[in-house]
């Protein structure tokens, strides 16, 4: 017992490091990436680097608090969690409240607090509780998988009116993996997907954006100037790399040729500067991460624990490889920053929560 209990504090140690390796990586690139942009635009190269430092603050904050409460009564009181972060996420579309940036109402006025990343964060921690609870009823559809579908269902109306289609789509990922994990039955999850699929082409087809999204992801080429610009932009930026990138700080995408350099195609930013080698290390860093983070779910013995543990490890590891997709044109483009290393408070602060209510599991193992 003393070994197992030994064998994944040494997996937790990992896992802290490979996400202190991450961040420090992102303030290194956030500052080299947007320097140019941040001098142009607030007259001083330090604004977004500054601005991610102080988002550590809250960040580490809250792993603190996640990794120290008892988290019993996170539990318990995880529903409430859950339904006031879907209150908080849906008042962002009320027009005093919500404020509007590139085309969607992700963020509360007056702030830079994006409330949807709060909601990934209790609607995962809900359903370690939602899971754990209905363990004996898997098999009932009334009683656990219908319900559980209309509380995706109001979540993913929500999302989609702000519009956030990303976030929809990784929430739909992982749920469905973890009612696979859970023994769902496999009928219910493979109706479930199937029934996803048209409405999924209705929300392409029914917004032209989302269909240029991908048009443009077939052919970018088709629209260098206009639609394509970002997505060749990001593989000039990358195949500019060569094998040891050009140099840190030495990026030329960053002059204003790369939107969104610093946050949803930092990746982009890192490759050029330094090569496939740093691009691999990045890759593995994340592969780390998912191997560490499942491996410490696979060791916790109450379910909520494991539930809640392997639906974070899911999400950041499907965001991270999503966005790095994205700017490789493997996937049509999808608003996903790259999780510890893209510019962004509420993604860090939610993550860093997330891997303080791991540390919390651990360390109460075997309760």
């Amino acid at each position: 017992m003393a070994l197992i209990e030994k064998k994944i504090k040494y997996d937790l140690q990992f896992l802290f490091l490979i996400v202190f390796s991450l961040t420090t990586l992102g303030l290194i690139f956030i500052y080299s990436s947007s320097s140019v942009y941040a001098l142009e635009k607030f007259g001083s190269a330090n604004f977004f680097l500054k601005k991610q430092f102080l988002f550590l603050i809250p960040a580490f904050i809250g792993f603190l608090f996640f990794a120290i409460f008892p988290f019993q009564l996170i539990k318990k009181y995880s529903p409430f969690f859950f339904i006031g972060s879907l209150i908080l996420t849906a008042s962002t579309l009320i027009p005093f409240l919500g404020l509007k940036l590139h085309g969607s109402s992700r963020w509360l006025l007056g702030s830079s607090f994006q409330p949807s990343e709060l909601l990934k964060f209790f609607l995962i921690i809900y359903m370690g509780f939602f899971l754990e609870k209905k363990q004996k009823r898997i098999r009932s559809f009334w009683h656990s998988y219908l319900p559980f579908l209309l509380i995706l269902s109001i979540t993913f109306l929500i999302l989609l009116k702000q519009p956030d289609f990303g976030a929809v789509v990784t929430i739909f990922i992982t749920s469905v993996l973890l009612l696979f994990v859970a023994e769902f039955k496999l009928k219910y999850l493979i109706l479930t997907i199937l029934a996803a699929l048209p409405i999924g082409f209705f929300l392409i087809f029914s917004k032209s954006y989302r269909l240029n999204r991908i048009l443009i992801f077939l052919n970018p080429w088709q629209d260098p100037q206009g639609r394509g610009f970002q997505i060749i932009q990001s593989l000039i930026a990358i195949g500019s790399g060569g094998l040891w990138g050009i140099g840190v700080s030495n990026s030329k995408q960053k002059f204003f040729y790369l939107p969104m350099q610093h946050t949803d195609f930092i990746f982009s930013i890192i490759a050029e500067e330094t090569g496939f080698v740093g691009s691999c290390l990045i890759i593995l860093l994340y592969f780390l991460f998912c191997y560490f983070g499942l491996k410490i779910a696979l060791q916790l013995d109450n379910p909520f624990a494991f539930f809640t543990t392997l639906g974070f490890v899911i999400l950041i590891s499907l965001q991270a490889t999503i966005n790095l997709m994205v700017t490789s044109g493997l996937l049509p483009t999808k608003g996903l920053g790259l999780p510890f290393v893209s510019y962004g408070g509420s993604s860090l602060v939610c993550f860093f929560c997330m891997i303080g209510l791991i540390s919390n599991f651990v360390r109460q193992k075997n309760f």
